[in-house]
């Protein structure tokens, strides 16, 4: 009779996720984030790089085609001086308000593409997470401190990471100067961080009674905590990457 086979556990507690740095060494070793991972990143630089307008039309487009996101961008944006629009009629893709918003994007993209350091405390990842809070209507970012506040609900910030992926994975593999396997490397690494930006958002926004850690951006009574059902994001989240990292793996196999 063979011996019964035991596989080794990580115990990772639930506390060390409050911290941003313990946190990032648990999702990096669950999605198997690595340096190869990092390194294909910056390599889809000389792909994306270029196409960086493009990019930032086609999300703005989409974000302007619904009266229930682009209503976020009609009042004044934090940071924004100019003229501000009377209603979301006004805006349009060259409205100074939304290139305003265009350029946070791009300089959002570039420090992605442009990162080296993915150590667990790496600017980078503080710097992401400070994308999410800002987003909750706390300023996130210290000279936002005074600014007026930017709320816009989970639900859209995860259907638009979806969107920019599905952008850059178009990009990426629509790409002729690589070969496939080098795409699909690409491709499976912006997969991961963008998972990993995904929670960077989720844990700013959900209910995590675990750790006992309420949302930001709103006001929370220990009554309002219990009547919030319970949601684990951070499994569903990982498995579905995982998901997308098989079927693409199969898909150009």
């Amino acid at each position: 009779m063979s011996e019964k086979q035991t596989m080794e556990m990580q115990h990772i507690p639930t506390s060390s996720l409050t911290s941003l740095p313990s946190r990032i060494s648990y999702l990096k070793s669950f999605l198997k984030f690595t340096p190869e991972d990092g390194a294909a990143i910056h390599q889809s630089s000389t792909i994306l790089a270029p196409l960086v307008p493009t990019i930032l039309d086609a999300v703005y487009t989409n974000l302007l085609s619904y009266d229930i996101t682009a209503k976020a961008f009609a009042p004044r944006q934090p940071g924004y001086t100019g003229p501000a629009p009377s209603s979301v009629q006004d805006l349009s893709l060259t409205h100074p308000q939304i290139l305003h918003r265009k350029d946070f994007l791009k300089r959002y993209l570039v420090q992605l593409v442009s990162n080296e350091d993915w150590s667990d405390d790496a600017m980078l990842w503080g710097y992401m997470d400070k994308v999410g809070v800002m987003h909750t209507g706390e300023p996130g970012f210290k000279h936002r401190e005074k600014r007026p506040e930017l709320r816009v609900e989970y639900v859209h910030m995860g259907a638009l990471l979806a969107y920019v992926e599905d952008l850059v994975v178009g990009a990426v593999m629509g790409a002729d100067r690589f070969e496939v396997q080098e795409k699909v490397e690409m491709v499976r690494a912006w997969n991961k961080l963008l998972w990993i930006q995904n929670d960077l958002f989720a844990r700013h926004y959900v209910v995590d009674r675990e750790s006992e850690v309420l949302p930001k951006g709103v006001q929370f009574t220990k009554d309002a905590q219990t009547r919030h059902p319970r949601i684990e994001t951070r499994v569903l989240a990982f498995l579905l990457s995982f998901l997308v990292a098989v079927l693409i793996v199969k898909q150009f196999r």
